[in-house]
């Protein structure tokens, strides 16, 4: 596959954005490593002049910069999505560094799936319900006591890292083209199937005095490890909605 074509694999998401600045400077980043796919998720401020002065160039990224109000819909396309966060959240997933994650990003788009970089708020980084809809963290080893990167810096870390380990790639094989049914489920997909299997454990009176929060944040980190494919989640949808007709006669059964 060439180098343009895995270029359209990925795509550099921003959420919650606080800065315009910064989303001007992080447009720079990725045009400069030869990306352009920018999505923001419920920014700020956006369009605004700041943003353009400080892309310094980059209108092209700005211009078709996909815009969206929550991270559902930022990842919808995508089957691959890492989370850069500065520092340990609770959330429990596979933790990487900034050349790891390039690897795994770079595999996932050989084989044809897209993918997501996704950062955080400059104050906050990426919430746990965030980081949660992610399949890794990648975490950049700054030193421990002066560990803040600005963001359009972090940004600058992880596109050099893809394009370094895009071009000792260079020239690689082609990747045979996959059947849709067989190709990781997207992350719309996925987050259909997560509402489904929530609605179903509180249907069929599952919790009983345990936490849902908690067991759903385990139930999406074994899903999202396992990366079901399309025609894997209508057999679970399938399942999920079977059982909820049992909870239904049931409870027609006893009023």
């Amino acid at each position: 596959m060439a180098l343009h074509e895995l270029h359209d694999l990925f795509r550099f998401v921003l959420v919650r954005t606080s800065h315009s600045g910064n989303i001007g400077s992080a447009a720079r980043a990725i045009r400069t490593m030869g990306f352009d796919r920018l999505t923001l998720v419920a920014p700020h401020r956006f369009p605004d002049p700041e943003a353009t002065a400080l892309a310094a160039g980059a209108d092209d990224v700005l211009g078709q910069a996909a815009i969206h109000d929550d991270l559902v819909a930022g990842l919808a396309g995508t089957t691959f999505a890492l989370g850069l966060s500065a520092r340990r959240r609770g959330v429990n997933l596979p933790e990487l560094d900034p050349r790891e994650g390039a690897a795994q990003a770079l595999a996932a788009a050989r084989r044809g799936e897209h993918v997501a970089l996704v950062f955080g708020n400059e104050r906050t980084g990426l919430e746990n319900d965030e980081l949660s809809r992610c399949h890794a963290m990648v975490r950049i080893p700054s030193v421990d006591d002066f560990s803040s990167l600005n963001l359009s810096q972090a940004v600058q870390v992880v596109a050099y890292e893809l394009r370094m380990a895009m071009l000792a790639e260079e020239g690689c094989a082609p990747v045979a083209d996959i059947d849709p049914d067989e190709a990781p489920a997207d992350a719309e997909q996925v987050e259909r199937f997560f509402a489904h299997l929530a609605e179903t454990l509180d249907d069929i009176e599952f919790h009983k005095g345990r936490s849902p929060t908690t067991i759903m944040l385990k139930l999406r980190k074994l899903f999202l490890r396992a990366r079901p494919e399309l025609r894997e989640l209508r057999i679970l949808h399938g399942i999920l909605a079977d059982a909820q007709r049992m909870a239904e006669l049931a409870h027609k059964g006893n009023p």
